[in-house]
């Protein structure tokens, strides 16, 4: 069987792409997601600025019932992981890491990105080991202690915050001094007791031993360093796209990219082939938003059954 649409994500542009493909009429939707459903926000302590929704809200929460909404109205769900997209004439060839294959008339990418680590000394050696990022999945093993933040945007000052009510201090250290947050976020930072601002530092390297980090030392802009001891790191620098799926054999990519490895589409969230759409935060200029994902995959849905009721009919 050729699939209408296939999807690849399950995050909000995944989910919502599946809710529109479906309910607009295509048949044979699958999503291919490798994990469950809800993308990189489920990790998010709290959620204030999705529309309509009011109050305390987890990431969690928020995106729990999208899945059984979607498959409501035929959505499939294969818990599989893609490692490669090939397109040969007008059919799009989804190879799985199992090595079987699924063939489609189009494609929805929505992979997203993953976290960024920073580049320090001991990094790596210790990621897991003391070094995270995901404060909501790790900040309870360090309830009561001190720990560091790494960053200067929205998701760095809010799981500074989210981790200054479990734990008994958090240094946030930042490479300038001044904040890429909202105002409100940047207030809330600033007016909270244990959360204390190392500002104009960049993390040089952090240490430890068998058991794990002890301590992390920055490099101050005037030159001068500073060891600051804790048993724990958390690092929100950024994301990187996953964009590994479209890596073809000779090691090009199925569509046109920019020089950060992200999609480049039109406002219809067309890309350079037809039949290829990309939505979410591995496209370019993503605003990197649950709202903004969740408008991209209704865009890339609509157009979607534009193409497949032209392509067969």
């Amino acid at each position: 069987m050729v699939l209408d649409c296939a999807i690849i994500g399950g995050g909000p542009a995944g989910l919502t792409a599946g809710l529109y493909t479906t309910r607009g009429g295509l048949e044979n939707v699958v999503m291919f997601e490798k994990g469950m459903p809800g993308g990189q926000i489920t990790n998010s302590s709290e959620i204030e600025n999705y529309p309509g929704v009011t109050g305390e809200i987890s990431g969690m929460d928020l995106m729990m019932p999208w899945p059984e909404q979607c498959q409501k109205f035929g959505l499939v769900h294969e818990m599989v992981n893609v490692i490669k997209i090939t397109k040969k004439d007008n059919l799009f060839t989804i190879h799985k890491e199992d090595g079987s294959t699924t063939d489609a008339h189009s494609v929805i990418i929505a992979t997203g990105s993953r976290p960024r680590l920073v580049g320090y000394t001991g990094e790596a050696e210790f990621f897991g080991r003391g070094i995270s990022t995901c404060a909501t999945c790790d900040g309870f093993f360090y309830k009561g202690k001190e720990v560091v933040v790494i960053g200067g945007g929205d998701t760095a000052l809010e799981e500074a915050l989210y981790l200054a009510k479990i734990c008994s201090k958090v240094y946030l250290v930042h490479r300038r001094d001044e904040f890429r947050a909202a105002p409100n976020t940047v207030k809330r930072v600033q007016e909270c007791q244990n959360i204390e601002l190392v500002l104009n530092s960049s993390p040089e390297e952090v240490y430890g031993d068998a058991m794990g980090v002890t301590g992390l030392r920055v490099k101050n802009n005037d030159g001068s360093t500073r060891d600051i001891e804790v048993p724990g790191v958390f690092t929100f620098v950024g994301n990187d796209v996953n964009n590994q799926t479209l890596i073809q054999d000779d090691g090009s990519f199925l569509c046109d990219m920019n020089d950060r490895g992200e999609v480049i589409v039109d406002l219809s969230m067309k890309t350079s082939i037809d039949g290829l759409y990309a939505c979410g935060d591995m496209r370019i200029q993503a605003p990197k938003q649950v709202v903004s994902a969740a408008g991209d995959g209704a865009v890339a849905a609509l157009q979607v059954i534009s193409y497949v009721d032209e392509l067969l009919n």
